[in-house]
């Protein structure tokens, strides 16, 4: 009994997929005698996997490199399966989510720029008030990160049920009062058109004068013109953005400068870390695939995450 019959595109990218496929008990074969697409370019241009699709109607699986698929939403259907990098980044992603919080809360973005000694400053996480936007892997993995600090946390998602290390759990339409309570926010959701701009003037105006903002997940979840204007206000108390609208964040940006922000270059799952992941992804999925089994990391269409 032969494996499943899996392409790898483009097929220039890459090999450790491919051998995940192999190691799985599947073969790689051209997309047009495949029965699933195992795509491996994370940044490119979405339009080349719709391309493919266009051409080889009959796949019937299709796996996405990326956690967060926002780019690649226009192109899914219902005609076929989706999955995506969806919890496998949880862990590393939550644990610079943490070290974001600390070290705004800490100051050390101010200390780390000094060239001689300054005021005492800062606050301590324990005991604090936490509010995470999105209830997936990254804000179950912070939450447990979080627990030996005794924080009071917060989570708002769509479907308000229980999370573990979680003291609450309520959904986006207690936003305003959930931030308004906060000593930080830590941005963990799906970029979807709901949830642009979630971070905006009102939201900024709710926080507390004292609060951080934390985002691990998309920068586009924030518009960057009301982030700059309340820093320089300091109507917050400042942002911690491993992600960012634009992205790069261009040379010479206020929030470059800007004494109360602490901007890191999308390093919370670099390469060095993800690729091993996502081989483990690729293989466990395709394992499943061959047994008939209930796929990782599943897309709702519906939802675009």
């Amino acid at each position: 009994m032969t494996g499943p019959r899996c392409a790898v595109l483009p097929a220039d990218r890459r090999p450790d997929l491919r051998q995940a496929v192999i190691d799985a008990g599947g073969q790689v074969v051209d997309p047009a005698d495949a029965e699933a697409l195992i795509w491996a370019h994370a940044t490119g241009d979405p339009r080349e996997l719709r391309d493919v699709l266009d051409h080889h109607p009959h796949l019937s699986w299709v796996h996405l490199p990326p956690a967060g698929i926002e780019r690649f939403a226009p192109h899914l259907d219902t005609d076929r399966r989706w999955t995506c990098g969806k919890g496998i980044y949880a862990r590393p992603v939550a644990e610079l989510a943490l070290a974001l919080l600390l070290a705004g809360f800490r100051r050390l973005h101010r200390y780390a720029r000094a060239t001689s000694w300054g005021d005492l400053d800062g606050r301590t996480l324990f005991d604090a008030r936490v509010a995470i936007l999105g209830g997936g892997g990254i804000a179950s993995e912070l939450a447990g990160l979080l627990a030996p600090f005794d924080a009071d946390i917060t989570v708002v998602r769509n479907r308000p049920q229980p999370i573990p290390n979680v003291g609450r759990v309520v959904d986006p339409s207690a936003l305003l009062d959930v931030l308004a309570g906060a000593d930080a926010v830590v941005l963990a959701l799906a970029l979807t058109p709901a949830t642009t701009h979630i971070i905006g003037t009102a939201a900024l105006e709710a926080m507390a004068p004292h609060a951080w903002l934390v985002n691990v997940a998309r920068g586009g979840h924030v518009d960057t013109d009301a982030l700059v204007r309340a820093l320089r206000n300091q109507s917050i108390g400042g942002a911690a953005l491993d992600v960012t609208d634009p992205e790069p964040l261009p040379d010479g940006h206020p929030l470059w400068e800007l004494p109360n922000a602490l901007v890191t270059p999308h390093t919370a799952n670099p390469r060095s870390i993800g690729g091993t992941m996502l081989v483990d992804r690729v293989r466990e999925n395709v394992r499943r695939f061959g047994a008939g089994e209930e796929l990782l990391g599943t897309v709702d269409v519906e939802l675009g995450y």
